[in-house]
């Protein structure tokens, strides 16, 4: 599950800490959890806010996620990207997963080192 926290045209992006990289919110559905719960819970373990969701944007998967894990394992990921506004603007991030956050426009996002993936999803998301 992804989340494109979206103010006007500006989007909430958080560097990761495993990658360095730019990304979204998100991560994976824990057993018997309803994909919208799953998405509440990890925005609210990474950033410590609630969002409201409005609707689902899309459903991503393909190249741009496919990982290889150090022992050999190759996975194909598949995201469902909701569309979300924030509660409130004031972030408890958790240092174990995000090492920062920004607002970028779509323009801005070509500047900073981000996980390709997500350029497909930020421009649906902006229609």
């Amino acid at each position: 599950m992804t989340a494109v926290i979206r103010d006007d045209d500006r989007l909430l992006l958080a560097r990761q800490r495993d990658s360095g990289r730019w990304s979204l919110i998100g991560g994976g559905i824990e057993p018997g959890e309803d994909p919208s719960t799953a998405l509440l819970r990890e925005v609210r373990e990474e950033l410590g806010v609630d969002i409201d969701i409005i609707r689902i944007i899309g459903a991503y998967g393909g190249a741009t996620l496919e990982y290889v894990y150090p022992n050999g394992d190759q996975v194909g990921y598949v995201t469902v990207v909701y569309l979300c506004s924030l509660r409130t603007s004031s972030f408890v991030l958790d240092e174990h997963e995000v090492l920062e956050t920004r607002w970028a426009t779509l323009a801005e996002l070509t500047e900073l080192d981000h996980h390709e993936w997500i350029d497909q999803v930020l421009t649906d998301a902006a229609r």
